[in-house]
């Protein structure tokens, strides 16, 4: 049994204070048991103001770089994903996620599916591959990549237990709602998250940006999901860590012992 918790908060470009928040956040999981965190989409420099194409660029970080040199200090004996902006080489950047523990860089993802008009800032990635940690195989998305099934389930056929997805996901653009809950998108988020992990049969956590940033308000919604596909925790529409304990090896057992959807594909039929 470990714990394991998602977070939905506020980043922008001012690096000191993102690590500021974050600090704070490892501190607050720490305290709680944590083994696994899961931090939001471009948490170190923030995301773009808009999807329009003419977006302010956050900072390109080299995934050998002094400030993921600073995450995986901060970060220690815990394992933490987290989203920035990385400097790909020859003026190349990839919108990423990173994940480190043990002292070094475990993982690293390219965000392969960009929406609108964030192909205009960022190249992108070409693969999903599942790694091995201390806390178990794990896979890692960005935000629009969960709307893909074939991401998902390319992660889990690789040996993925647990999938960490990190988010920028904001709410509608027209007709939006002043109660985020009630918002289209906020629903798809949660829609997504709950249909990935059901169908997969993994552990799942969801960590989303929080309040707003440029033209885009975010919905939210972190959380923990099981292999059933019902939500452990929750943030709601508010900022905050979801945390929740899982037997991560025992609940994918019992989600796969009479009904595993990986076990029972029929590949054939799918062409």
């Amino acid at each position: 049994m470990i714990k394991v918790a998602a977070v939905a908060e506020a980043f922008d470009r001012d690096l000191d204070e993102d690590f500021a928040r974050i600090e704070k956040l490892i501190a607050a999981a720490r305290a709680e048991g944590v083994r696994l965190l899961a931090l939001p989409e471009a948490c170190l420099g923030g995301y773009l103001a808009d999807l329009d194409g003419h977006a302010e660029l956050p900072p390109a970080l080299a995934l050998d770089g002094p400030e993921i040199a600073r995450l995986i200090e901060l970060a220690d004996d815990m394992v933490v994903c987290a989203g920035y902006c990385e400097d790909g080489g020859d003026g190349t950047r990839y919108n990423s996620v990173v994940c480190v523990g043990d002292g070094r860089v475990l993982g690293n993802h390219r965000k392969v599916h960009q929406p609108l008009r964030e192909n205009a800032s960022y190249a992108s990635g070409e693969s999903f591959a599942a790694f091995d940690t201390p806390v178990g195989r794990v896979g890692l998305m960005i935000c629009y990549d969960k709307a893909f099934p074939e991401s998902a389930r390319t992660l889990a056929l690789d040996g993925a237990e647990i999938v960490v997805c990190v988010s920028a996901w904001p709410g509608s653009r027209t007709n939006a709602p002043d109660d985020l809950a009630e918002d289209r998108w906020t629903r798809r988020f949660d829609l997504f998250d709950r249909a990935r992990a059901l169908e997969n049969q993994v552990v799942w956590l969801s960590a989303n940006q929080a309040g707003t940033f440029g033209s885009l308000r975010f919905v939210c919604s972190a959380k923990i999901v099981d292999p059933g596909g019902d939500v452990l925790a929750t943030t709601g529409c508010a900022p905050g860590m979801a945390v929740a304990a899982v037997d991560v090896e025992g609940s994918l057992a019992a989600a796969r012992r009479y009904m595993g959807h990986l076990r029972d594909r029929r590949p054939a039929a799918y062409l």
